[in-house]
């Protein structure tokens, strides 16, 4: 119905343009004289113009789309070139060329535009380009570019859509930080999160006397030989302990934060050689089980890149619903924008069950915590939990800071 409109639309228009020809031919020959035939000759280019214009296929337009790279990280700068070509030499006024952003990349400056105006005339081949200065974290699609043209007049206006479909991943910021395991806080003192000792058999530092539980292999025979009593190489003891992260998708203004901050933290706890889970649930379920690792930081960065706020459910009753299923002992760590009093119960939960939870609550810079969050963090450091408010721009020396600040 639509399409049939539109051709009804072009008929008219067309049906104008003649009825303007005849209506000044027929003035000239009633009225006569220079002036007249003048109007009626110089019009007829312009007619004739029109009406050619009416029926040249824009499919014949053939459009690529150049970017720069596929996968980029939020801040960098994207760049597009578009060539178009014809085969047909039809001398255009003027191309309306227009990429058709998703809603997500609209709102953003452009150093150049992507809706341009450019005066082609009989060329076959143009090419602009047009960029992002600050492209933003998600994954685009890129489905077409528009191209409009029309006659002097504005009688005659033609436009399509050419299908050029690119698609690119934009992976979130993150921050250089340099992890280690804080400390919690029970009743007997300060103890170090629960932690597993794992003995390095490929690094001996020394030699000891054997004692019962050595394995055979442990012995050092030429120690023992020289010392006339058996002796045991004495290992490098290192210490590695799993966490499992959590990542509040609940609506938030703080949400690009807490996704910078969640891609900092798990690339520093990765890189100290520990295993990490990560946990992201909203309109779509995300559960990464423990590994460790450059291919576990991918699957959870490529996540991340795409990961929205949508959660329907509040992120205290899905981490409760989730350490049911966590057994061995692990870190957990919780990772908000905000302070509610779901919290101080999720508090009471984790401290009953003598695990090691870390809050971490993200802010932006220069925003000040209300006398109830103030009351919240309170209440939830009482239960022997490490609470920390990280603000925007501080996320780099978060674990040198001290563990309740």
């Amino acid at each position: 119905m639509r399409r049939l409109f539109r051709r009804l639309k072009e008929m008219g228009r067309l049906v104008i343009i003649f009825f303007l020809i005849v209506a000044t031919f027929v003035y000239a020959m009633f009225q006569g004289g220079f002036v007249s035939w003048f109007l009626f000759y110089s019009f007829i280019p312009f007619g004739l113009y029109s009406s050619a214009l009416s029926i040249y296929p824009l499919k014949d337009f053939k459009l690529i789309r150049h970017i720069n790279q596929t996968e980029y990280v939020a801040g960098e700068k994207f760049e597009a070139t578009i060539e178009i070509r014809r085969k047909i030499p039809f001398p255009f006024m003027y191309l309306i060329i227009e990429e058709l952003l998703p809603p997500q990349l609209r709102k953003y400056e452009q150093s150049k535009q992507s809706k341009v105006i450019l005066f082609p005339w009989f060329k076959r081949e143009l090419i602009y380009k047009y960029e992002f200065d600050s492209i933003p974290r998600g994954e685009h699609l890129l489905e077409g570019i528009r191209i409009k043209t029309g006659d002097l007049f504005g009688l005659i206006e033609k436009e399509t859509i050419a299908p050029v479909r690119d698609q690119f991943l934009v992976y979130p910021q993150y921050v250089d930080m340099v992890y280690r395991q804080l400390e919690s806080r029970f009743e007997q003192g300060m103890t170090s999160s629960n932690v597993r000792l794992q003995r390095d058999t490929a690094i001996a530092i020394g030699v000891r006397e054997y004692t019962p539980g050595d394995r055979f292999s442990w012995i050092d025979w030429k120690a023992s030989a020289r010392r006339n009593n058996i002796m045991t190489k004495e290992f490098e003891q290192q210490q590695s302990h799993d966490v499992v992260i959590f990542m509040d998708r609940t609506k938030s203004t703080q949400f690009e934060q807490v996704v910078t901050f969640t891609a900092s933290l798990t690339k520093a706890i990765l890189r100290k050689g520990a295993q990490v889970s990560f946990i992201s649930i909203g309109e779509d379920q995300a559960i990464f089980p423990l590994k460790d690792g450059e291919s576990q930081q991918q699957v959870i960065y490529h996540h991340l890149a795409k990961v929205k706020d949508n959660s329907p459910i509040p992120f205290s009753q899905i981490v409760e619903s989730e350490i049911k299923k966590t057994y061995q002992p692990v870190t957990f760590m919780l990772i908000t924008g905000e302070l509610s009093k779901d919290t101080i119960h999720l508090a009471s939960r984790f401290s009953m069950r003598n695990a090691d939870l870390q809050i971490f609550v993200i802010k932006e810079r220069g925003i000040k915590l209300t006398q109830d969050e103030m009351g919240v963090l309170e209440a939830i450091r009482k239960h022997n939990v490490i609470a920390k408010v990280v603000f925007e721009g501080q996320f780099a020396n978060i674990f040198y800071e001290g563990s309740r600040s």
